[in-house]
């Protein structure tokens, strides 16, 4: 069963309702009586919102989702950051609890904790679909500004 503040719960309650009837019903009582929708501020769904909305943490935490490395490398690997924005990024993600910082030996890495490995597989379901649709994305755009 999906959790209350799931995707799925809202679409499974607005086809139960008719769409307009269940927003038109949220809208009336505030969506208070709905405090677990996606559409409340405090639901953890926003969180992962928040967390993947960066271009630079899906990247960060793909790279990652190979083996644990250096900053230097994430610099090389990763074509467009910058050194401080990578900085600000792995510490935001290590905010989170998705990434460690391994230091020691003059040497420090950065790698996925176990609940960062969990975001490897949507990642993944998302480069596959930028791989799929990215040239009709680009040709929608080309179209709208030609």
């Amino acid at each position: 069963m999906p959790s209350p503040c799931s995707v799925a719960s809202v679409v499974d309650a607005s086809e139960a309702l008719g769409t307009s009837r269940f927003l038109a019903a949220g809208y009336r009582r505030g969506m208070r009586e709905y405090s677990g929708s996606v559409f409340l501020a405090d639901c953890p769904a926003r969180l992962a919102i928040e967390i993947i909305a960066d271009k630079w943490a899906v990247v960060v935490l793909f790279a990652l989702s190979r083996e644990a490395c250096r900053h230097g490398e994430l610099v090389d690997l990763i074509g467009g950051v910058s050194r401080k924005v990578l900085t600000q990024t792995l510490r935001r993600l290590q905010g989170y609890g998705l990434v460690d910082r391994h230091a020691g030996a003059g040497r420090t890495d950065y790698a996925l904790t176990d609940l960062g490995r969990t975001l490897v597989e949507p990642i993944a379901v998302l480069t596959e679909w930028a791989h799929e649709h990215g040239a009709s994305v680009a040709e929608f755009q080309e179209s709208r500004t030609g």
